[in-house]
């Protein structure tokens, strides 16, 4: 990652950006889960895009992606069955409570198909409150640090967790 970040098509991205995404990248790694080392077209997510999924697996399930814009980054996890995690949440410093209890993603139930039921919704409980998402933009954290990543890569495995014998 650490070479292709040097290439001039990326030397738009701050310093602080790259060094970022190379200590994702290399504690994805240790998590099992990969890029592959590729910076793929960010399409309407921004001007590229890093893809994060299971090493080693013929389905790539996507579990996280780093959206690499003009003037930003932006990490994004993938994350189901939020209540299962709810106490880790509830506890969780503030960066990582917001894109989980802000307005950000907040549904619109604009895809209200089958009786009302959206399969691109996502409703959870925090902090008492039922809380519903659109799942087409959950769960970004805008301009990650290296100082958060400790608590990016722990929320990561509280939902992707390390098997045991890996």
């Amino acid at each position: 990652m650490r070479k292709q970040l040097s290439e001039e098509k990326y030397s738009f991205i701050h310093q602080k950006d790259k060094d970022f995404i190379i200590a994702f990248d290399e504690a994805m790694l240790k998590s099992s889960y990969e890029s592959g080392g590729t910076i793929d077209n960010g399409f309407c997510w921004g001007r590229y895009m890093i893809i994060y999924s299971k090493a080693g697996v013929k389905s790539k399930k996507v579990a996280a992606r780093i959206y690499i814009r003009d003037n930003e980054i932006v990490l994004r996890l993938f994350m189901n069955e939020i209540d299962k995690h709810r106490g880790y949440i509830e506890n969780a410093p503030e960066f990582i409570r917001l894109p989980f209890t802000g307005a950000h993603g907040s549904c619109n139930h604009c895809k209200n198909d089958h009786e009302g039921i959206c399969k691109f919704r996502k409703t959870y409980i925090l902090e008492n409150h039922m809380i519903e998402k659109c799942n087409g933009v959950t769960f970004e954290f805008y301009k990650p640090d290296l100082n958060k990543l400790p608590e990016y890569i722990a929320l990561f495995r509280e939902f992707y967790p390390i098997k045991k014998g890996r």
